[in-house]
């Protein structure tokens, strides 16, 4: 009986193109939602994850694009 050899297909290392532009739009739009919510919390909220209204001002007026 012969002998059956099973190739297995190399695992691609890097995503492809349009797996990276999914993964782009998934990250800015929620960075974006995250910013925006960032900006709304009150001086109460802010002080208890640890941020001044400063930086949480600075950081919601980033564009979606900056990490």
């Amino acid at each position: 009986m012969p002998q059956t050899h099973i190739h297995a297909l190399p695992l691609r290392r890097r995503p492809g193109f349009f797996a990276g532009i999914l993964t782009f739009v998934t990250v800015s739009l929620t960075r974006r939602r995250d910013r925006q919510r960032l900006g709304q919390l009150d001086a109460h909220l802010l002080r208890d994850i640890g941020l001044d209204a400063q930086h949480a001002r600075s950081e919601s007026a980033k564009p979606f694009w900056q990490p």
